[in-house]
Parts: C-alpha cells; structure tokens; sequence
C-alpha cells in the first residue's frame, strides 16, 4: 500500500501548523481599531495568543501517553478537525475572552503534530527518511513565510475574521482527506520488526543529545527567527535608499535556511549524522559572532549562513530518533523533546527584548546566541559516529571494528 497520500497530508498539517500559530500577529493589525470589540491596543490584542503558545508547549507532553491509547492515526484526525474548530471559533469570536480561549484550544490542538505527525512520517518514509523529513521541514518553513502573506491578504480584502475562517475549512477539508486514506499499520509493524537491537548506552547517548539540543537549538532558533527582519532594518539603515530592501532580505536569508533542510535531509541518507551535524555547528557558532558586528550588506550572506545551519540542524535532530528509538517509544521521545524545544523557545522574545532595550542594537543578542550554540556543538562531538546507521543490520553482527569516535 502507497504511504504517498499519508505522507502528503502530514506535510500539509506541519505547514499548516505553523501557519495557525502565526495568523494573529498579522491579523491584529486589522483588528486594532477605536471603537472596536477587541479595542485599539495593539500589545494587548497581542497579548490574547499567550495561551495559544503556553498550550503549543505543554500539550506536546502528553501525546505519546495519548498515543498509546487512542492510536497516532486517530490523534492526527483529532489534530486535523480540533484545529479546524478552534480557529474557526476564533474567526467567529466576538469578545477578547472567547478569542483567547479559542487560541489556547488551537493552541492545544496544534500541539498534537510535532510528537505525533513527525512519527508517522518517518514509518512511512522507510529506511531512508532523511530526504522525507527534509521535505516536511521545508513545509514547515513554507507555512511560516505565508501566514502574514495570505492574512495580510485576507484581511485587506475580506477581513480579519477570513484569515482564520478559510485556514479553518482547509483543516476541515484535509481532515476529511485523512479519513479517506486507507489506514494500515502495515508501516509501523515493518519498522518495529526491522528496528535494529541497538546498544542501550549508545541509545542513552543519543536521548541525551537529542535533549540538550531541543533547549539550546530552541532558543537559537526561535531567538534567531524572532531578530533577523529588525535585524536587516538595523544593518541597512545606514543607507535609506535600501531600507525597502531590508524585509526582502530578512526573507531571502530565511529561505537559506528552508533550502538546506531539503538539501541535509539528502545528505543524511548517504552519510552518518555526526558527519553531517559536526561542520554545521563549527560553521554557527563563529557565523553569530561575525554576523553580531557585521555592518550593512554584509549581514546579509552571514545571516543566510546561520539561517542554513540552524535550519539545517532541525533536520538532523529529527533524524536522530528514526535512527536510535525504537519506534514504540518515538513518539514519547518527540513529546519530551519538544516540550522540552519549547522551554528554550519560549525564552527567546524576552530575551532579545531585553538585551535590544539596554543595549540599543541585536549585537548583544546574537552573542548571547553564539554562547548558547557551543553547546550544539558540544552534542554534536558527543555524538556517536556509527557505520551502522547507514546498514542496519551490522547493528545484529558481532565483533565488527568500529572506529574511534
């Protein structure tokens, strides 16, 4: 049985994902008006997605709990039609406290793709996911960039209330679809039979890696994607005429980044992960430095490099439980590591607004990153360097060399 359509439809929920997270801060800026429901306070419109986001995070914990009682493929239908709901309440909402309590439910409901979707992508995707996964990434990424595009849109020609109606019935729409693919545990059964007997302190390893990498990679990459369009605004300023040219390149560096993820996803299929994931945290730690005192066009080709390494390392991170957990326990791993992921994200706006307020400039902020990035690359020479990854079944046969790590 084809995993193609299976595969399709969770691409579409990662991009749609985060598409769901980011349609208020676009949207609000219709919404702010004397006079209106929600009043004309920008900050505090803003303010209404807090529990979107406290919910994103804490109900990733509970998934692979949920997982192994109502099933993965039920939780992403829960995931496709509970978001389709909840952003369509928040479209209809007509007082400050029913929209909060419609984001914190898609908040809820979105948090359900992450631990779960990115598990059965790669029991669909075989023995060779690092292509799969740096596809869906890319998805992501794709969600990212057309949220204020599209509501923006929306909200200009239609009003703010589409900009979360129409995503709401596509959600319907690819619910419906999900229920129309044929489900077979087919996959999950071929993965649990072939899933090598890995040592279990080189399974320790990697879980402790995986983790340490969800804190600092998300604070880097949260912080990192929250400065880099004030970022080019600060480095281009000193040129007027270039200032229009300043969201266009924010843009063109992020897209870097969404390039690489499919890129290393290749990679990954033909190399061990330590030799791909070791030169890409050399590369971000002394990029951040430069890029912290890089003046005007400069900034941009160092900020496309970090883009491109931070990116590029999610799709690592991803591939590093397809190739050391056993499936029973991946999705439990994913709920621990982005719950985890977001404890690091979480700190980075009032990091960098901290450090933008005392210090005047994202000079500071961006060395803070670079510390945090050695920490990356302490994980990545922690690492192990296995032929087995590649050829799975060396993991059976006894006595064979392995090289020093």
């Amino acid at each position: 049985m084809s995993t193609r359509p299976q595969m399709l439809l969770i691409n579409a929920a990662h991009g749609l994902t985060h598409y769901s997270l980011l349609i208020l801060p676009t949207a609000v800026l219709s919404m702010a008006a004397p006079g209106g429901a929600f009043g004309p306070d920008y900050g505090r419109i803003l303010e209404l997605a807090t529990g979107m986001f406290v919910c994103y995070g804490l109900f990733s914990l509970p998934q692979g709990w949920l997982a192994a009682r109502i099933g993965r493929r039920a939780l992403m239908g829960i995931f496709f039609f509970g978001a389709a709901a909840a952003l369509a309440a928040s479209g209809l909402a007509r007082t400050p406290v029913v929209l909060a309590v419609a984001l914190a439910a898609a908040g809820a409901f979105v948090a359900i793709y992450h631990p779960v979707g990115t598990a059965l992508l790669i029991e669909a995707a075989g023995d060779r996911p690092g292509r799969a996964i740096g596809l869906n990434g890319v998805c992501g990424n794709v969600g990212v960039a057309l949220a204020p595009v599209i509501t923006a849109f929306l909200a200009t020609q239609v009003g703010w209330r589409a900009g979360f109606l129409i995503p709401a019935v596509l959600l319907g729409l690819l619910g419906f679809g999900w229920l129309a693919v044929p489900q077979s545990d087919a996959a999950a059964r071929r993965a649990q039979a072939a899933f090598p007997p890995i040592p279990r302190h080189l399974v320790r390893r990697a879980v402790v890696v995986l983790l340490l990498i969800a804190v600092a990679s998300g604070l880097v990459f949260n912080a990192f994607t929250v400065l880099i369009p004030k970022l080019m605004q600060e480095r281009l300023a000193a040129s007027p005429s270039l200032l229009p040219l300043a969201g266009a390149a924010a843009t063109v560096a992020t897209l870097c980044g969404a390039a690489t993820q499919f890129t290393v996803g290749r990679m990954i299929d033909r190399m061990t992960l330590k030799r791909v994931f070791l030169p890409m945290a050399m590369v971000l730690t002394p990029s951040l430095l430069l890029l912290a005192a890089a003046p005007g066009w400069a900034a941009v080709p160092l900020a496309g490099a970090v883009a491109a390494t931070v990116f590029g390392q999610v799709t690592v991170n991803e591939t590093m439980a397809a190739r050391y957990i056993s499936p029973v326990l991946r999705v439990r791993l994913y709920s621990w590591r982005f719950f985890v992921s977001f404890l690091g994200a979480a700190a980075a706006p009032p990091l960098v607004g901290f450090l933008f307020q005392r210090t005047g400039s994202l000079a500071a902020s961006l060395l803070v990153l670079a510390g945090a990035s050695l920490v990356t690359l302490g994980c990545a020479l922690f690492f192990p360097d296995r032929p087995e990854e590649l050829r799975p079944e060396l993991w059976h046969v006894t006595g064979v060399p392995v090289p020093a790590e």
